[in-house]
């Protein structure tokens, strides 16, 4: 109809694929950083409002600062860093599993007689080693629940 085969088209898939995924981790940066620079200019502001008005400068609180490491997370104690990155990894691993046995099952089912099923299980031990992993990097010790506080 527009003269060109299906065939023709998958090349182009092919290669746009990493371009979209490179594109899109570039703006996902650009983006955070403009919002971790939004909030520390907010901070500055308010605490530029609060001294006109008289308060002491020992009882304001000390401005957030943007780091380039995870840790450096604004306004998150480092109890809640590491809590919420063994959720991360905990995530990623159920993800990365579930893919995995899903490849297993999609390549048992169209070829019953080889071992391409096999492919699946690269992701299965990335899978592994990411709930194992999440089990390591998760805080010890549960947070105080009277305040919500995490322990120190």
């Amino acid at each position: 109809m527009f003269g060109f085969q299906s065939e023709d088209f998958i090349p182009f898939l092919v290669f746009s694929i990493p371009i979209i995924a490179i594109v899109g981790g570039i703006t996902a940066g650009i983006v955070r950083t403009l919002g971790r620079q939004r909030l520390i200019e907010l901070a500055q502001q308010e605490r530029i409002a609060a001294i006109q008005r008289g308060v002491d400068v020992s009882k304001l609180p000390p401005l957030p600062t943007i780091g380039l490491e995870e840790e450096d997370v604004l306004g998150v104690t480092p109890y809640e860093r590491d809590r919420r990155r063994a959720q991360g990894l905990l995530i990623g691993g159920i993800v990365v599993t579930a893919v995995s046995a899903g490849m297993i099952a999609f390549f048992m089912l169209i070829q019953r007689d080889n071992n391409t099923w096999a492919v699946g299980l690269i992701p299965g031990a990335a899978g592994i080693a990411l709930l194992i992993s999440a089990m390591i990097v998760q805080p010890k010790g549960t947070p105080m629940s009277n305040a919500g506080n995490p322990p120190r």
